[in-house]
């Protein structure tokens, strides 16, 4: 019985092939063997082991060379998190607090900490309350308590004309049939208002305004630049906002109109046009007879029937948006405090690996500065560095890591470049003896902190090192650290820790004028 020949010849087609592949450098190594055994005697041997390692090492390299600049391929990713699903905003405002909660336990700064957790305790209490809050927003003498008087039916708070009457917010009862929820209505104190206390004020409105589930924003005429951005800043938010037009009965028909349509073309994004509503909350009183004024009747029933039906509609929605919101308002500020800690720590660590490494390499130098590309870099920084950021490396990656970083800075040139630099700088004001011995110690300082610049932009960005790769983010840490401030700064440490103690150990030699400043930075060309 015939089988298909097709993969049987394909199979011993294979099979030759790999033996071929086999054979052909096994006959080349074993001829040139046996030509070296020929030409060098005794020697033969161990000449064909000495060039099978070259070749070995040649091959290596080559490899290691076809890589991304330097860096290991377990760096080649970033180590980015994977974003969590939650079924409902509820759930993702749970688990923005509990990562604050462990975010929380490593600030350090015990007054900033308890500030933290005040507010943290505040959102969290956030999602147990049953009400909506509604809270009213806006300029001093707008109407804003005569507005709340009217929506309650009673005498509420201090109604004056004067502006900035309201000076604390105030939270009542707000009655709206058919809601499973009941409704908070807090008036705050105007915005706008000049002076200390208005400022303070107008921060205690704010504060109010990003906490609301739902906003009403009362003007009395066209939005005045400062309000509008108020509007669009609220927008922006994601807040829930109704405009409220009051003083309505000082208007003729016509002019209201057309003033709402002003309002509703002003607010960016635009908003429903139902959602901008004319009110008027304390219309005059009308004689009706001789000496007798009957109380006058509050326009709002507008107002009043879309506030139901926003809240029916969309309540439980604009709740957990607003604790969503905070949720993340917290966690922004939380992080904020992290990365201002970790930017100190990041300095305290180059700074001693950049003193330490320089004050070794000035007093034992090394046979050639391409070797700062590597030394400038130590691995235990590295390790230290990631520890700050929650980044946990074996030794190993650690070491990979920096060597990564050190054939990156040799290869860009900057070993020469940084050392020109140096150089510049101190020959200004130093014999040149000691410029001669100080000169790697203080170059590899230098690179160091640029390198460790580098390393601490890549751990704080999760392990990325932007679009520009490894080599971009150490050029910017180069340049960075050329500018004469910087440089300045870096050179009156370096004599203090470097170019002077060494000065001091060299026997015989004068003493050196100090210089009454550090010396001036000259800026040397692009390196290599």
């Amino acid at each position: 019985m015939k089988g298909p020949k097709g993969p049987l010849l394909r199979t011993v087609a294979m099979v030759l092939l790999a033996l071929l592949v086999v054979w052909l450098p096994i006959t080349i190594l074993a001829g040139l063997a046996q030509s070296l055994q020929t030409l060098a005697g005794g020697w033969g041997f161990p000449l064909f082991l000495v060039l099978l390692g070259s070749l070995g090492w040649l091959a290596w390299t080559t490899w290691k060379g076809s890589q991304p600049l330097g860096l290991p391929r377990r760096f080649q990713t970033p180590n980015r998190s994977v974003p969590i699903a939650f079924g409902s905003k509820r759930e993702a405002a749970e688990g923005h607090l509990d990562s604050i909660e462990q975010q929380l336990e490593l600030v350090r700064d015990q007054i900033m900490r308890q500030v933290l957790e005040r507010e943290h305790q505040q959102v969290a209490g956030e999602l147990e309350r049953g009400d909506l809050v509604v809270v009213v927003f806006g300029t001093g003498s707008s109407g804003k308590t005569s507005l709340i008087r009217a929506l309650l039916g009673e005498m509420v708070g201090q109604v004056e004309p004067a502006m900035g009457s309201t000076h604390t917010s105030h939270t009542y009862r707000f009655p709206i049939g058919g809601l499973p929820r009941g409704v908070r209505l807090v008036d705050t104190p105007g915005i706008l208002e000049s002076g200390a206390q208005g400022k303070q004020r107008e921060d205690l409105a704010r504060r109010q305004a990003i906490q609301a589930d739902l906003l009403l924003f009362v003007v009395d005429g066209d939005l005045r630049s400062s309000e509008l951005r108020m509007v669009h800043l609220l927008l922006s938010l994601g807040k829930r906002l109704l405009l409220v037009l009051n003083k309505c009965d000082l208007l003729g028909e016509r002019q209201e109109e057309r003033l709402l349509q002003v309002l509703r073309q002003r607010c960016t994004p635009p908003m429903p046009p139902e959602d901008v509503i004319a009110v008027s909350s304390a219309p005059p009183a009308l004689p009706t007879s001789p000496g007798v004024s009957p109380p006058p009747i509050p326009e709002v029933q507008s107002l009043v029937r879309r506030l139901a039906q926003v809240l029916r509609l969309e309540g439980d929605e604009l709740m957990a948006d607003n604790i969503l919101l905070q949720s993340r308002h917290l966690s922004i500020d939380t992080e904020a405090v992290l990365t201002s800690q970790r930017q100190r720590d990041s300095r305290i660590i180059i700074e001693r690996y950049a003193w330490i490494g320089g004050g070794i390499i000035a007093l034992t130098p090394l046979p050639g500065l391409d070797l700062l590309g590597a030394a400038a870099v130590n691995a235990q920084m590295v390790l230290e560095l990631g520890r700050v950021y929650g980044v946990q490396l074996g030794k190993e990656q650690g070491r990979e890591l920096a060597l990564a970083v050190g054939r990156t800075i040799t290869g860009l040139g900057l070993v020469k470049g940084g050392t020109m630099v140096v150089t510049a700088a101190l020959s200004a004001a130093w014999p040149a003896l000691v410029v001669a011995k100080a000169l790697q110690g203080v170059s590899a300082a230098w690179l160091t902190r640029v390198a460790g610049a580098s390393l601490a932009d890549y751990f704080s960005h999760n392990q990325d090192w932007g679009d520009g790769g490894m080599a971009a983010a150490i050029r910017k840490h180069y340049d960075l650290n050329r500018r004469q401030s910087q440089l300045n700064d870096f050179l009156t440490m370096a004599v203090e820790r470097i170019v002077e103690p060494l000065q001091r150990r060299l026997q015989g030699l004068p003493p050196a004028q100090k210089p009454a400043s550090a010396p001036a930075p000259v800026q040397s060309g692009d390196p290599g």
